[in-house]
């Protein structure tokens, strides 16, 4: 009798963004990620049940990935959040972005996923003090961020690596100024 075989959850993952990367989150399918993978549908079925299920496992690496570098960015310095999220998003790799951002696309044809995205940025919002000039600006400084995130990798505009690195001095410069 042979022992029994584990699928790696993780894996699994890799291969789905894998998917998404080559091929754009619209081709992300149970089967696509088996084959992706190199196991059967029946077990990417078996690590997530659903495709739905998969992306909110997608999403909530992604949200684990992105809290961990912000919490490295902070740790042993005075770093604010909302700087730890601007550096966090101008240093993240082209492909993990546009992964990202192929993820999020999918995102807005299925209202049902919606839900955690929102979720995320409500916290985000919530933790502005709204009542300071500091607090009115690191929001400021937080939209604009997700601003020509989604610009540069949903493709809306062709954003270099100097422009990118000269809009987040500009972020920093006039809109952090008080903090």
């Amino acid at each position: 009798m042979g022992r029994k075989r584990t699928i790696d959850r993780g894996k699994v993952l890799d291969a789905a963004e894998a998917v998404v990367s080559k091929v754009g989150a619209a081709a992300l399918t149970i089967d696509a990620v088996a084959k992706a993978a190199g196991i059967t549908k029946g077990g990417v079925q078996y690590c997530f049940g659903t495709k739905g299920a998969l992306i909110d496992a997608m999403l909530e690496r992604w949200g684990e990935a992105y809290d961990a570098e912000v919490v490295q960015l902070t740790q042993g310095t005075p770093v604010s959040p909302i700087r730890a999220h601007l550096e966090a998003t101008r240093k993240g790799d082209e492909s993990s972005n546009a992964k990202a951002a192929s993820l999020m696309s999918s995102l807005i044809q299925t209202p049902e996923h919606l839900a955690s995205t929102r979720a995320w940025y409500k916290t985000r919002m919530a933790d502005f003090d709204l009542s300071t000039e500091a607090g009115r600006r690191a929001r400021i400084a937080f939209i604009a961020t997700e601003g020509v995130f989604m610009l540069r990798f949903f493709g809306f505009m062709e954003i270099g690596e100097q422009d990118w690195n000269a809009v987040f001095d500009d972020i920093q410069s006039f809109v952090l100024t008080e903090e």
